[in-house]
């Protein structure tokens, strides 16, 4: 029963990501109700190509707000997952071992401070830390990648501590197949 459902899941995404409109599934066309009660997850993607998660138990929706979270700040230097973030990575990682046709790209950014080169390498060690932490949590690693963009696309453009703050980060984005027509 369970592998049908994920069957039909499977076949459902591939039809919405094969489509040219960009519209979003409406929560009750994406939600998988189950007789037996137990949880079933769906997934919907957005105009911009993002993945929402809807669970459902019987005639109950709840979506983890914790997936809307995609950004990982570090400290000065740092690669090291601030325990704020665990909360964050852990419902990650329990979406893509429920979905394991999902994918994430980790993007590791750096502030402006340090050479190209150097930010490049920090760049990557913050992408690889996340990672890292989800493949510790039972993520398959053929589900994740990882990118370095070092200094090169700061989410904030300034030369304050408040700036680099936010420029020091890891970014989750989850990639969505395409079809080939």
């Amino acid at each position: 029963m369970q592998l049908n459902k994920l069957f039909a899941v499977s076949v459902l995404s591939l039809a919405i990501m094969g489509c040219e409109s960009t519209s979003t599934i409406s929560d009750e066309s994406a939600l998988a109700t189950n007789p037996e009660g137990q949880e079933d997850q769906t997934q919907a993607v957005d105009s911009e190509g993002s993945i929402d998660v809807v669970t459902g138990t019987q005639d109950v929706q709840t979506f983890d707000p914790l997936l809307d979270s995609k950004v990982i700040y570090f400290g000065y230097d740092r690669t090291e997952i601030s325990p704020e973030y665990k909360k964050v990575l852990n419902a990650h990682a329990k979406y893509l071992m429920a979905n394991p046709q999902a994918s994430i790209v980790f993007e590791g950014h750096c502030d402006e401070r340090g050479t190209v080169e150097y930010n490049l390498a920090l760049g990557e060690r913050r992408a690889n830390s996340v990672k890292s932490y989800l493949i510790v949590q039972g993520v398959n690693p053929s589900q994740l990648d990882s990118v370095s963009f070092g200094e090169e696309r700061p989410e904030i453009i300034g030369s304050q501590e408040t700036d680099w703050s936010k420029n020091r980060r890891a970014v989750i984005n989850y990639k969505t197949a395409v079809a080939n027509n």
